[in-house]
Parts: C-alpha cells; sequence; structure tokens
C-alpha cells in the first residue's frame, strides 16, 4: 500500500449477469478495500442499474452477486448509486417511486438507493482514480 490511501470511485454498467463487467467490479472493490485504500462511491449505470434489483433469484448453485454488493456495502458501509434515468428505463424503483406511481412496491433494494448523475460528477471530482467496469 502507499503511504496514504487511494480514494476510488467505481462505474459499473454490466448487469449482475451476462457480463463480466459487475463481477469484475466487485473483485476490483474488495481488493482495493483490503489493501487500505477507500471507495467513495459505486455508481451503477446502464445495464448496471439491475445489480440494485432486490428481485435477481439466481439458481442455487450460481455465485449470488447482488448479495454480494450488498453485504460488502455494509461490511465497509459504501454508497451503492443506481442512475435514476436508467433505473426508471429498465423498471426499477424505490418504495417512493412505486408508491406515487401506483404500484405496489419498489424492487430497488437497500443498500442501493436512486440517485442523479450530479452523485458521479461529485465522486468523479473528489477521488484520485475513476473506475469504469
Amino acid at each position: 500500500m502507499t503511504d496514504s490511501p487511494l480514494r476510488f470511485a467505481l462505474l459499473v454498467t454490466g448487469p449482475c449477469y451476462g457480463t463480466q463487467a459487475a463481477a469484475d467490479a466487485w473483485r476490483f472493490a474488495r481488493a482495493v478495500l483490503e489493501q487500505g485504500h477507500v471507495i467513495d462511491s459505486v455508481f451503477f449505470y446502464q445495464e448496471g442499474v439491475h445489480n440494485g434489483n432486490r428481485l435477481m433469484q439466481p439458481a442455487s448453485d450460481e455465485f449470488d452477486l447482488h448479495r454480494a454488493w450488498v453485504e460488502l456495502a455494509e461490511r465497509h458501509q459504501l454508497t451503492l448509486d443506481l442512475c435514476v434515468a436508467a433505473a426508471l428505463r429498465r423498471g426499477l424503483c424505490d418504495d417512493a417511486g412505486a408508491g406515487e406511481a401506483g404500484l405496489g412496491a419498489g424492487n430497488v433494494a437497500v443498500p442501493f438507493r436512486l440517485s442523479g448523475l450530479g452523485a458521479l460528477a461529485q465522486a468523479a471530482l473528489t477521488a484520485d482514480r475513476v473506475v469504469q467496469f
């Protein structure tokens, strides 16, 4: 590790399943944290917003990447932001949005949260490194 920890912002554009992008981002995040660095933000954009869907049900013999993100965020107090425009376009909404739209319930899992691109811009301004997956 360097003398002072580096601050990272991660941009994840791949879904939980179908590509390696989100899995690579999760492994990278674990490695960065194990080396004593800091992750200020994980921003899920485009197809990456599917990582925050609480209705994911992988087969019992598959790695549960959604659950792995939740556990990593809880263990390290990470912020997991979903682009609100990308999420709504792909059928993801939180409980508040579901109520406003007259839907039964939202499907965004805690600790994921809907955020605007401003959150990504702020993370990029304050991080030492921005890494896209």
